[in-house]
């Protein structure tokens, strides 16, 4: 029997937790690339459903994490939320105004409150361009002219992100990856923004480097209170990084909750699949249960219906082909831990015996007493 139970509206007042009102609001938000064929006249046929109707939230100053599978949409979900993509449907709200639909005209005093930075450091930045351009551009765009200059403001931000400033003329294939990243969290900061969409930040660098630019980013968010949607498939480093995470799987979200609940008690079998695929470094500690998901993730052309997860979920039931299960707090849940799943798994990451293979066809062998090959 499911166990949802009623939940007010994510961002309503109930749900606040004392912080007021978010500062970024997604209802329904969708992105449906269209697929054109026929001849001679071409036509659409179809669509990608990269983004298919998701609800998000986003308070003033803190991170909240998207993770989940290469292909779910969560880029799309953060181009859509900087309206460099046009919503197919659905709203997007920021601090109390309607901006889905925005023309220039009324982004323009928007703009430089979202910013964004970009998964790779090597094509983010204009080769013919100096860094000083880069990190002045925003500023010259949008008017604005900070006490001591232009150039000052772009020399102090080169200070703030750990590069000398005296590397203000010189030009990005002088720099590594780390650093023409630093380059990219400085032009960001230019024009001192409330939001910043983190897309893979950090995917395209060394481990060695990663670490220092997710420290830089967290030392920008404490000390500037800027607010962060951190994308990111490494759930070591959103765990590290943000205070909620949000869980994708094929274009919709199917887990929200706060770090630790997540972490030490998620509730959605693909959540719990995730997380057990993350490597530990603790060799003493007791062996983590290892969940290998069978088949592949489903077309985002023709996804499945009911839950999208249930074709490699091993609780499917009739009910998931047939009913889409919300996005709800599910009883015995922290308030504000929300699932989409009709049958939840216990909250819990505790190892069992041996690694689980979760093939739909395998699991009444294991009921059973079989062990699965």
């Amino acid at each position: 029997m499911s166990e949802n139970v009623t939940l007010p509206e994510q961002g309503s007042a109930e749900d606040t937790d004392g912080r007021g009102e978010p500062l970024l609001t997604v209802e329904g938000l969708a992105m449906h690339f269209p697929i054109y064929g026929g001849f001679p006249f071409k036509r659409q046929v179809g669509a990608v459903k990269a983004v298919d109707g998701i609800d998000l939230s986003v308070y003033a100053g803190e991170s909240l994490g998207l993770v989940g599978e290469s292909g779910c949409g969560k880029s799309t979900t953060g181009r859509l939320i900087t309206r460099l993509l046009e919503p197919t449907k659905g709203k997007i709200t920021y601090a109390g105004h309607d901006i889905t639909h925005a023309g220039r005209r009324e982004l323009a005093p928007i703009r430089s409150e979202i910013q964004m930075i970009f998964q790779d450091p090597y094509s983010s930045l204009n080769p013919r361009q100096t860094v000083g351009s880069i990190i002045k551009s925003p500023m010259e765009v949008n008017g604005i002219n900070p006490a001591g200059g232009r150039e000052s403001r772009a020399r102090e931000l080169l200070e703030i992100v750990g590069l000398n400033p005296e590397h203000y003329n010189r030009f990005p294939h002088e720099f590594s990856g780390g650093q023409r990243q630093r380059i990219g969290v400085a032009r960001a900061l230019a024009l001192e923004p409330k939001l910043i969409v983190a897309d893979e930040p950090v995917s395209a660098l060394d481990v060695s480097i990663q670490a220092q630019v997710v420290n830089l980013l967290q030392k920008v968010r404490d000390e500037l209170g800027i607010a962060f949607l951190f994308i990111a498939h490494d759930l070591a480093v959103v765990r590290h990084f943000s205070e909620r995470v949000a869980v994708m799987y094929l274009g919709k979200v199917v887990e929200v909750a706060d770090r630790e609940s997540l972490y030490n008690r998620p509730r959605h079998p693909y959540t719990h699949a995730l997380l057990s695929a993350v490597p530990e470094a603790d060799l003493d500690s007791e062996k983590k249960e290892r969940i290998r998901l069978s088949g592949d993730v489903p077309s985002p052309i023709m996804p499945p219906s009911g839950c999208r997860f249930r074709t490699r979920c091993w609780k499917a039931q009739d009910k998931c082909a047939t009913e889409e299960p919300p996005l709800v707090q599910i009883s015995g849940n922290k308030e504000g831990h929300l699932t989409a799943c009709h049958f939840p798994e216990e909250p819990t990451v505790a190892p069992r015996a041996q690694d689980v293979v979760l093939d739909p066809s395998l699991v009444s062998l294991e009921n059973e007493g079989g062990a699965p090959s």
